[in-house]
């Protein structure tokens, strides 16, 4: 894939940034996003550029560092999915992408597309971010088992099957 990118570069927190335009050629659409701008790192590191900073940690879906708003949509075009979970099959041979950080007053951007979460992550150190009581699984021994087959002994081997099953998962 031959793609453009017009991604938001700034020097420190108190400098004015812009949008800078590259253009990448040879992305696979099996690439994930951030190793498509690992492909965009190598290549400006070779030309003796400066890299461009983001937030990248586990890869995973996972930790949530890897916020981005790209097109003007945060976390790109796809639907419940991170950063990191974003592949470039998502956009056509040709597009271009707008990559800016997660503007928020809470998280001024440090460099680039890096922003300071240090607020969010004394929230999530306090464990006081999730408000809602989503329950549990129910457990395999509050499944009733009917009179018929709790004498006949088919509630049995349902149980035993059921009891495998949750301590397999």
């Amino acid at each position: 894939m031959k793609l453009t990118l017009k991604i938001w570069r700034q020097k420190d927190a108190k400098s004015t940034g812009k949008f800078v335009t590259y253009s990448l050629d040879g992305i696979s659409p099996n690439c994930s996003f951030l190793e498509m701008l690992d492909i965009l790192n190598e290549d400006l590191i070779r030309k003796n550029d400066d890299p461009v900073v983001f937030d990248h940690d586990c890869r995973e879906g996972i930790c949530g560092m890897c916020s981005l708003y790209i097109n003007g949509r945060p976390h790109g075009p796809d639907d419940a999915v991170t950063v990191c979970q974003l592949h470039m099959r998502k956009f056509k041979d040709g597009d271009t992408i707008v990559i800016e950080p997660w503007r928020a007053k809470p998280f001024p951007v440090i460099k680039d597309l890096m922003v300071d979460r240090s607020a969010f992550d004394k929230i999530i150190q306090e464990g006081g971010y999730i408000s809602v009581n989503t329950g549990g699984a129910a457990e395999a021994n509050n499944i009733l088992v009917g009179k018929e087959n709790s004498e006949t002994g088919d509630g049995c081997s349902r149980m035993y099957w059921l009891r495998c099953l949750c301590s397999c998962l």
